[in-house]
């Protein structure tokens, strides 16, 4: 079982609130110089497990819709961001064929089993456009064997191959696939000034070193 929403506001606030500015900053630079080639202007734009808000609420797009069991999200959340408090494995608040993009950043691995996945990739299929992208980011358990472990909600270890092999079973094709790509995590990490971070993604070379997350980028088939 996943933890509770309850479970879930003091996991984040613990883990979250001493570096929270530090994360905007963070994710400001990879939303602007790396997440927006796949996202455009007038595009409705689902963020999938969206924390507080840190991805959705800088990208530029049309429409935004943030999705979680925390019940604090909302609050982190800005103004014309619609949130939807519920589980993922259920079917979605969003009309079918209505998103152009759905993103989610190490989210996949708080799921308690493959069903669960399974059930949510379906959802995000339905809720897709023809055309649309799925742009998923998580830990990629071949290149961190014990460290995966030291998070309380971590469930579902994944790898890039896996997800892309689900992804391709529920009606994607995968467009982009790294097993390795950002570092694993920004907790209990140092802060590095904003302008390493524009380096490293300018340097896919350097992900080799010291990325811990996949990143795959599927699109809709028809």
């Amino acid at each position: 079982m996943n933890p509770k929403p309850e479970e879930l506001e003091q996991i984040y606030r613990t883990r979250f609130a001493a570096n929270q500015d530090y994360r905007r900053r963070v994710w400001e630079v990879l939303t602007r110089n790396f997440f927006e080639r796949w996202v455009r202007p007038a595009d409705a734009v689902l963020d999938l497990g969206c924390g507080y808000g840190e991805f959705i609420n800088q990208v530029r797009c049309g429409k935004k819709f943030g999705m979680d069991l925390n019940p604090e999200s909302p609050r982190h959340l800005a103004p014309g961001v619609a949130f939807l408090q519920q589980d993922c494995s259920q079917p979605w608040a969003v009309e079918a064929g209505s998103l152009d993009v759905i993103f989610t950043s190490n989210f996949f691995e708080h799921l308690p089993s493959k069903e669960a996945l399974g059930a949510t990739l379906g959802h995000a299929h339905r809720s897709l456009k023809p055309g649309g992208r799925l742009i998923a980011l998580g830990p990629n358990i071949r290149h961190l064997p014990g460290a995966y472990w030291d998070f309380w909600d971590h469930y579902l270890p994944l790898t890039e191959r896996s997800l892309a092999e689900g992804l391709g079973n529920r009606g994607f094709e995968i467009e982009v696939s790294h097993a390795r790509f950002l570092p694993y995590t920004m907790v209990n990490a140092p802060q590095y000034p904003p302008i390493f971070l524009r380096l490293y993604l300018a340097v896919p070379l350097l992900w080799r070193f010291f990325g811990g997350q996949f990143l795959v980028v599927a699109r809709k088939r028809g």
